[in-house]
């Protein structure tokens, strides 16, 4: 299985250092939805446009695109934990600034600098979480989507609190809540290691290259032109103070955050990402269709407002996932080309929907937003051919040793009974009764380990290098060599939530037609079975094959029967 799969700790036992940067993650998510609330305020109290307010977010987004680029070279430099430090440091400075300020352009100028701060947190924040876990990486991730639920959930709330005293609340707020985060890093937070492998300047642009990344990259530019045309524009016809603004954004935020962390793996698992993602995105579309046909009925538009965090939720984790399923790259570069590219289109369209309304209406400005959402579908539709394929081809890397050869296992593998392991303490014992159930079916033993990506929100990260996962099987076959036993070994790799790695399985299972698969007990708890998804369940869901149980010690226990072979032969 995997090396997530080694620990039933609780997620919430952590070291504290864990904790300083998880109350950090909690301020930056709750700046997705901390402004919003006092959009309007902003425009009455400094006489400003629609338009100019609007800069707000331009500013902010199109230096987080910039900075995206430059993110992963400075990284490789000096380390997650500086690059996250500094990142807080800039935060804190410039979100100060813009309390202080007395003019809307100087606000628009400090989020400008807020942006570069919140690039190279966003980042390496999540890294940093999993690398300084001891609640294991299911654990760790667990903790960061807890951190984006409360903080996309509570934001608006604090915002619109903080703006109803004054509109310079919510940049203060922001600035005094990240200054105790940066306080408690620096404090708590270990050195991180350097990675081996430094990152060119350019990578992210020459990322840009490869088709497959480059739609989805424009994918994610239309779906955010229009998500950014509603987050920006939709308080104005609402017609409400900021703390009710503030209530809206948290109901959106709270649907958000459940659609992102536990709908979308859900649909995708049921219906495949790119059908999701087509229905997500027309769904999208229609939101802000109905939002422009009531722009003058406030209840229709607070309505949708909130209906849309369902969908942008979907749509966040999906696109990512396609992204990341794609991308021939480091996952790190991968991040940030694509991250260069989808905040462009969300800095650029508060400020466009701003002068559509101004030289038509309110409604035109929605109308805009609406069809980028259904040009996205077929430019989706031009890069699904990649997302398919990315799908089905799950092998990563054969992996072998010298003393295998000697015992006979270089020839290709053909119906085997395939054993999944992971980094637990009984993966030994696991492998060995798999072995003697191959031996008693007279079938080939392959030891697979599968490599996962997480996709949380719209972040990304490894569970281990592929180094350490080839390592993991190499041990496994190096034992199995040394007692005479045939067996070959393969590293999968999954992008999505903890269940995606049962279905990588399950797939690789019918392209070899395995006899029967085999796996362990999962030593972890219920509540992250449930948060992360479960291997087992979606494996035995997915299989179209026996698949045992080994607890070593026992006879192995039948999960799921080869009835449906059964039932595709004709018996």
């Amino acid at each position: 299985m995997t090396s997530s799969h080694g620990t039933a700790a609780s997620p919430f036992k952590q070291p504290k250092a864990v904790w300083a940067v998880a109350f950090a993650c909690v301020i930056s998510f709750m700046g997705v939805g901390l402004v919003d609330p006092i959009l309007p305020a902003l425009s009455a109290q400094l006489h400003a446009t629609p338009t100019q307010v609007s800069l707000l977010f331009t500013s902010y987004l199109v230096v987080t695109a910039i900075a995206m680029l430059g993110v992963g070279w400075v990284s490789s430099r000096i380390g997650a934990k500086w690059t996250l430090v500094a990142g807080l440091i800039i935060i804190v400075v410039f979100a100060g600034l813009a309390g202080t300020s007395g003019s809307i352009s100087g606000i628009v100028g400090f989020r400008a600098g807020w942006g570069l701060g919140n690039a190279m947190f966003i980042a390496t924040s999540l890294a940093v979480i999993v690398a300084s876990a001891s609640g294991g990486f299911g654990g760790a991730i667990i903790l960061y989507e807890a951190a984006l639920g409360i903080g996309i959930a509570v934001g608006p709330l604090l915002g619109g609190t903080l703006g109803g005293i004054s509109w310079r609340g919510p940049f203060f707020g922001v600035s005094v809540l990240m200054a105790v985060a940066l306080i408690a890093t620096l404090v708590l937070v270990p050195k991180t290691p350097l990675p081996a492998k430094k990152t060119p300047l350019s990578a992210p642009i020459r990322a840009l290259g490869h088709k497959g990344l480059l739609i989805m990259s424009l994918v994610a530019v239309l779906y955010n032109w229009g998500f950014f045309t509603m987050l920006g524009y939709a308080p104005y016809p609402m017609g409400l103070d900021a703390h009710h603004l503030g209530l809206v954004f948290t109901g959106w935020g709270v649907l958000l955050a459940i659609f992102s962390v536990w709908g979308a793996p859900r649909l995708q698992a049921r219906f495949g990402t790119v059908p999701t993602l087509y229905a997500n995105l027309a769904g999208l579309a229609l939101v802000l269709v109905a939002i422009a046909a009531g722009v003058h009925h406030p209840t229709a538009v607070i309505v949708a407002v909130i209906v849309s965090g369902i969908f942008i939720g979907i749509n966040n984790t999906l696109t990512t996932q396609a992204v990341m399923m794609v991308a021939p790259v480091e996952r790190p570069v991968a991040s940030s080309a694509y991250g260069f590219v989808r905040f462009i289109g969300g800095g650029l369209a508060p400020f466009v929907a701003g002068k559509i309304a101004e030289h038509t209406n309110q409604s035109m400005a929605f109308f805009v937003g609406a069809l980028a959402f259904a040009l996205a579908i077929p430019v989706l539709a031009s890069g699904a051919k990649f997302i398919k394929a990315a799908e089905r081809g799950t092998e990563e890397a054969e992996v072998a040793t010298p003393s295998l050869e000697a015992v006979g296992t270089a020839a290709p593998v053909t119906a085997p009974v395939i054993v999944a392991v992971g980094a637990t303490d009984d993966a030994a014992a696991i492998v060995d009764a798999a072995a003697e159930l191959a031996a008693r079916e007279g079938a080939p033993l392959q030891v697979v380990h599968v490599r996962e990506t997480e996709i949380v929100e719209e972040l990304a990260v490894d569970a281990e290098e592929p180094e350490a996962a080839q390592a993991t099987v190499a041990a496994h076959l190096e034992r199995l060599a040394a007692r005479g036993v045939a067996a070959t070994g393969l590293v999968l790799h999954s992008v999505g939530d903890h269940a995606s790695a049962g279905r990588a399985l399950a797939a690789h299972a019918d392209d070899v037609d395995a006899r029967s698969l085999a796996l362990g007990r999962s030593p972890r708890g219920h509540a992250v079975q449930f948060a992360d998804g479960s291997i087992t369940a979606a494996l035995v869901h997915d299989a179209r094959r026996p698949v045992w149980l080994i607890v070593p010690g026992e006879e192995p226990t039948l999960l799921r029967s080869d009835s449906m072979r059964e039932l595709q032969a004709g018996v």
